[in-house]
């Protein structure tokens, strides 16, 4: 039998994600508190609070019966070490992009794999290097203007067709967007899971830039 898988989150970015891997899945919302986890390292932050998050679904104990592992991710935008995460509003959009303008950050996907039956967890951390272009005030002002920027990480979308704010990515495109399928495959070989994703189809979710895991997928 197939395995199910159960995110836990009602991102349609990741939900969109989840549906490469080729597993039957369904989604569930995580309410935690996510500015209860104090760690201040960006990269261990998402990882702890991704594992709030599937602790929280599973602790609610209406997992649907067919659910193998509940998927569960976090992810944060990192400049110079200070998080940056979801603007609270329009001015909060403008200050977080002008302060990444031309300049490179970290974008930290964590994500947490928890094995309904047996409880047992599987950890992982995406890491990506992000140049944005030196875009000028009145973009800012102008994708601020959509609201796009109210719901992300660091107040940007790797793939707005119009902003488009990244020059270079060392990284997965997918962890950007908020969860690397890539680096998920690779986690649930750790449970024993094949691939059923098809790598054409990842790679052109990618659109046009290299995978380093990617690449690593497709040599196994």
């Amino acid at each position: 039998m197939i395995p199910h898988l159960l995110l836990a989150s009602q991102s349609p970015r990741r939900r969109e994600l989840m549906q490469l891997l080729g597993y039957p899945f369904s989604v569930r919302s995580a309410d935690v508190d996510e500015g209860s986890v104090m760690q201040p390292d960006p990269a261990v932050n998402v990882v702890q609070t991704a594992e709030l998050k599937a602790q929280s679904i599973a602790a609610q104990g209406r997992v649907q019966p067919e659910a193998t592992v509940i998927v569960a991710a976090d992810t944060t935008v990192a400049l110079e070490q200070e998080m940056l995460g979801k603007p609270k509003d329009k001015p909060e959009a403008v200050r977080m992009l002008s302060a990444l303008r031309g300049r490179r950050h970290e974008v930290h996907t964590g994500v947490v794999l928890l094995e309904v039956s047996s409880g047992r967890l599987i950890k992982g951390v995406h890491t990506a290097v992000v140049t944005m272009r030196a875009y000028s005030d009145d973009e800012i002002t102008a994708y601020v203007a959509t609201g796009d920027p109210l719901d992300k990480a660091g107040a940007y979308a790797i793939q707005h067709p119009q902003f488009q704010p990244v020059s270079y990515l060392e990284g997965c495109y997918l962890g950007v967007m908020g969860l690397s399928i890539c680096h998920l495959i690779e986690l649930l070989a750790k449970l024993g899971m094949q691939r059923l994703a098809e790598l054409p189809a990842i790679h052109q979710a990618h659109r046009g830039y290299p995978c380093p895991i990617l690449g690593r997928a497709a040599q196994s």
